[in-house]
């Protein structure tokens, strides 16, 4: 039986940038090809210098009850003892696994 507090950190790409999110629930979709995460958790400690990739990052995800990912886009998942800050941080150094989800033929080249 799995502990009920359990946190995720999941890291991933979206437009170029590298997201890291805390949230509460990760599990492979119904949508074939994506994950799904659910309850996201932000830093809610009373702090002097606000973060500002963790700030629009809550605003970007105010109202999300679950977001899909795209398998291809998944970094990385932990399982955390405790949420950090969210954040967005530069894709420079980071670069997509080419993957193809969906079946077909590889065509053949006529010499």
């Amino acid at each position: 039986m799995g502990n009920l507090s359990e946190i995720y950190k999941i890291t991933f790409l979206n437009k170029g940038k590298v997201y890291e999110v805390f949230v509460k629930q990760v599990y492979q979709s119904d949508l074939y090809g994506f994950i799904e995460i659910e309850d996201f958790l932000f830093d809610e400690l009373s702090q002097l210098v606000v973060d500002p990739s963790e700030e629009k990052l809550k605003a970007e995800f105010n109202g999300v009850r679950r977001s899909f990912i795209p398998i291809q886009a998944i970094i990385r998942i932990d399982e955390v003892e405790k949420t950090g800050v969210a954040k967005i941080s530069s894709g420079d150094n980071v670069t997509m696994f080419p993957v193809s989800l969906v079946g077909g033929k590889a065509e053949k080249k006529d010499s």
